[in-house]
């Protein structure tokens, strides 16, 4: 299971000992604090994203009820409180027309204030839970148009591509028995259309892969030796781009797994890495063991992780890369990444994406460990 990031709560009042008081209780609950004194600080800190804003009514340069629907804006899945020191009926109207999902008048009780924002927590979570079952849905209809078009691709493209690879092949050894002299200038367009017939069998084996999931038998794993031998195994193409692999293979315990898929998802996520960054990039795999809670003994699950210094996966396409045919590449089925993700699903586990350190993005493959 991820864990869990703090909660990001904004607070935007001008009075600065309230927002310092709130921050101190607040972080004390565990929630990630910001201040800001105006509204045009208040959205500046917004653009980064929270989850829960709590907003005076009164500031210096503008009011909460007009602040409120310009932070849900940016933030459509966070919530707003409102904060004021005089509670009216029209100022609590002004709440719920201007978006607000509670009202709380200062200075409030520190109970009161923990119970409203973990209410208001609620809701944003709720609306995760609404977002992430309304892309499940699209993810079904999309996978189920998949499962009705495999039958047909299967029969109605690969027969004719083995039939055009089968008489390139002849055509090869022909042209094979001509002089020399002409033999380049046949060869180099033949080579051209077995390369593209190629690549047209393996957009083809994605989507057979994709419909139609082989089932595996879960054995005993060691994922940092499978890490190792396919940051190996890249090495060499690293080396053709001119570009830098590292590794940081932390010995684990076994997870239950089958060696060829969680080598496919780690080699995919290796060398979608190494076409991210340019000449002289960087790339870094790395593996280590996960307790189920700091400082707990043992470990719950096995982390690998691919870092890039890449232009990285912007936050708003976070959410889509594992969607089956969502790509931002020129060539490709966009089902590479949504077969990764269906075979960690297999094994229990989680993949995410986020800002890597080295500045690109960062692939998180979970994995628990064997029971």
């Amino acid at each position: 299971m991820t864990p869990e990031r703090r909660p990001r709560l904004l607070v935007v009042d001008d009075n600065e000992v309230l927002v310092d008081n709130l921050s101190e209780i607040l972080s004390s609950a565990g929630y990630t604090v910001r201040g800001a004194g105006t509204c045009r600080e208040g959205l500046e800190l917004a653009r980064d994203g929270f989850d829960v804003a709590l907003v005076d009514l009164k500031l210096p340069d503008g009011d909460g009820t007009g602040l409120a629907p310009l932070l849900k804006e940016l933030a459509p899945d966070g919530e707003v409180v409102l904060l004021t020191g005089f509670a009216t009926l029209e100022s609590a109207m002004a709440a719920v027309r201007a978006g607000a999902c509670a009202y709380l008048v200062k200075p409030c009780a520190t109970q009161e204030l923990l119970v409203t924002v973990e209410q208001a927590m609620r809701q944003v979570r709720l609306h995760a839970e609404k977002r992430e079952l309304s892309r499940r849905a699209q993810t079904a209809e999309k996978l189920a148009a998949v499962g009705t078009m495999t039958a047909g691709l299967s029969h109605e493209i690969r027969n004719p591509l083995n039939a055009a690879a089968l008489q390139l092949t002849v055509l090869e050894r022909r042209i094979q028995k001509l002089g020399r002299d002409a033999q380049p200038t046949l060869l180099e367009p033949l080579t051209l259309v077995r390369d593209e017939i190629r690549r047209l069998d393996h957009i083809l084996e994605d989507f057979l892969q994709f419909a139609r999931p082989r089932e595996f038998q879960a054995r005993p794993l060691d994922v940092a030796r499978l890490a190792a031998r396919v940051v190996d195994l890249l090495s060499v193409e690293a080396e053709r781009r001119n570009v830098r692999l590292e590794r940081d293979l932390v010995p684990c315990p076994p997870v239950a797994g089958d060696d060829e898929r969680l080598r496919q998802v780690l080699v995919n996520l290796g060398l979608n890495a190494l076409e991210a960054v340019g000449e002289n990039g960087r790339v870094a795999v790395s593996c280590l063991p996960e307790p189920a809670e700091p400082g707990a003994p043992g470990a719950a699950h096995v982390l690998v992780r691919v870092d890039d210094d890449g232009p990285g996966v912007p936050p708003d396409q976070r959410d889509r890369v594992f969607e089956p045919f969502f790509t931002t590449k020129a060539e490709g089925s966009g089902l590479g990444l949504s077969i990764v993700h269906a075979i960690v699903a297999q094994h229990g586990g989680t993949i995410t994406v986020e800002e890597s350190p080295l500045g690109g993005a960062r692939f998180t493959l979970r994995l628990p460990v064997r029971g």
